[in-house]
């Protein structure tokens, strides 16, 4: 997990994490890490993605747990799901296909606790949507985490590593900032 120290950081060059990097602000989390839920359906969040979530006003280390996309669910940060809320609520009420998003995305958050062991104690109902049994891996995508079966997230990997050079148009295509393409 970083924090950036501010928007501009490793714009033009400027070694992004690197040694002497200093970073603060909003998280960027990034990595994957294997994990095991026990057997009351809880996961230790390692410290280094702990650093990112906020306390609530007891002092207990939250996240917002919902369904995600592809087989995952989304945990975030209390900033994060409140710019996800933002976003959901702009227009939302245009249509079926927008409430029917918003009905299938909230019905399935929880505020969730950590416990003093670090512990997120993961719903079963969502565990259920997703098929989340025992191993799981947690993966940083700067804003969020994503909670994986691991079998979903190796056969996820395993069928989508080789498109990683087509998908450059995601990363700004053929802006030079992003880097020479083919």
């Amino acid at each position: 997990m970083w924090e950036r120290e501010s928007p501009s950081v490793g714009a033009g060059g400027d070694q992004v994490g690197g040694r002497g990097a200093q970073l603060r602000g909003p998280v960027v989390w990034l990595g994957e890490s294997s994990l095991s839920l026990d057997d009351k359906g809880r996961v230790v969040i390692p410290r280094r993605l702990q650093a990112g979530l906020e306390r609530d006003g007891e002092g207990r280390t939250t996240a917002v747990i919902t369904r995600g996309f592809e087989g995952c669910l989304f945990v975030f940060a209390e900033p994060s799901f409140d710019a996800v809320l933002a976003r959901m609520r702009t227009g939302v009420f245009d249509g079926p296909a927008e409430r029917k998003m918003q009905r299938l995305f909230f019905a399935n958050a929880h505020r969730c606790a950590l416990d003093s062991a670090g512990r997120l104690l993961i719903p079963e109902k969502l565990r259920r949507l997703v098929g989340i049994e025992k191993e799981v891996v947690l993966v940083g995508l700067v804003d969020r985490l994503e909670l994986w079966p691991k079998a979903t997230w190796d056969v996820f990997e395993e069928r989508n590593a080789g498109d990683f050079d087509q998908l450059s148009e995601v990363l700004g295509g053929d802006d030079p900032r992003v880097g020479p393409q083919p």
